[in-house]
């Protein structure tokens, strides 16, 4: 097979039916690939910034990882404000680009970027391919990273001379197959911390919950509406939250922040208890953070544990997948 199949075959075999992708010279076998594939359809976006936040659509609506193609240097630099969102907005986007002849590389060759290099703050991990049997497994790894822990977007960057090279590849049997050391596993604390939380609640006279994108992502939304209705706690959403709990139940207070509700602002500043879940403190919810909520105990139960104590203190940080959580919370 050459490098071009290869790659084809890989997101077949990775349950990819929708690719967003613009083509050009050094992503043309690619796009070829893609052509000659019965299970996969390409959309042709006017603009490859375009094809990536269309990726990032299909990945909120599906749940799946979105993905998105572009050839080197100006194609590929079209991608970079969609790939700093979804680093920003935990989006799981694979984004994969046609890079120039390996022998061209750092020889200011025509339509060549540095692309793995100049998207590392932005990604949880590039890749520049230079060795093509190890293609497959690049591919798979960049979909575990892409959606393990909190979800986020990874480069995969391809030369033409490894999407032209005809080699016999060898496929991993699945992504659960693929060790990456050092990845984070989803964590799930004992019952301890959470029985903590329990009695902060039992005390608790205007507790409100946080809610934010992680909800989405960690598909605890069914866990939300258990937890919030056997407790009757008010629920607030960040703006990459709303939809994880219904606009019109008698609990919500929608949204909250610059551009949030009356209710769910007064609600979350004057509230004595607020659990955080899967959000973070951004300046557009908080305002002026030593005035945020001045009066409550806060929980924060996060995937990242990087997001802890990061903007504001918070009195209980629990490092824990969110879904495993609200059903721990909630039993």
């Amino acid at each position: 097979m050459r490098g071009c199949d290869v790659m084809v075959r890989c997101l077949e075999n990775l349950g990819v039916d929708t690719i967003f992708a613009y083509p050009g010279g050094a992503s043309m076998e690619l796009h070829q690939g893609l052509t000659r594939s019965k299970k996969i359809r390409t959309i042709l976006p006017r603009h490859e910034q375009g094809g990536a936040f269309m990726a990032h659509g299909y990945s909120r609506a599906t749940g799946k990882p979105g993905v998105c193609m572009a050839t080197s240097g100006p194609g590929a630099t079209n991608l970079v404000t969609a790939i700093a969102d979804a680093h920003m907005d935990s989006i799981p986007l694979i984004c994969i680009t046609g890079q120039v002849y390996q022998q061209f590389i750092g020889r200011a060759a025509f339509q060549e970027t540095d692309f793995y290099g100049m998207t590392l703050p932005i990604v949880k991990h590039s890749f520049l391919v230079l060795n093509y049997e190890e293609l497959p497994m690049i591919m798979y790894k960049a979909f575990k990273i892409a959606t393990t822990g909190r979800p986020g977007p990874v480069v995969i960057d391809i030369p033409k001379d490894v999407q032209q090279v005809e080699f016999v590849p060898v496929f991993p049997k699945s992504i659960d197959d693929v060790s990456i050391p050092g990845l984070a596993v989803p964590p799930k604390p004992g019952d301890a911390q959470f029985e903590t939380i329990i009695r902060l609640i039992e005390k608790s006279s205007q507790p409100v919950l946080y809610i934010g994108g992680g909800i989405l992502s960690g598909d605890a939304h069914k866990e939300l509406m258990e937890f919030a209705e056997a407790t009757n706690i008010p629920v607030a959403s960040t703006l990459m939250g709303l939809g994880a709990f219904p606009a019109n139940h008698p609990q919500s207070l929608y949204w909250y922040g610059m551009h949030g509700t009356v209710a769910g602002n007064w609600a979350v500043c004057k509230s004595d208890l607020l659990i955080v879940l899967g959000a973070r403190f951004d300046d557009r919810i908080t305002g002026a953070i030593e005035k945020f909520a001045p009066d409550a105990t806060i929980v924060h139960i996060d995937i990242d544990r990087s997001e802890h104590h990061k903007n504001k203190f918070a009195d209980y940080p629990i490092h824990s997948d969110v879904k495993h959580a609200l059903k721990r919370l909630t039993a």
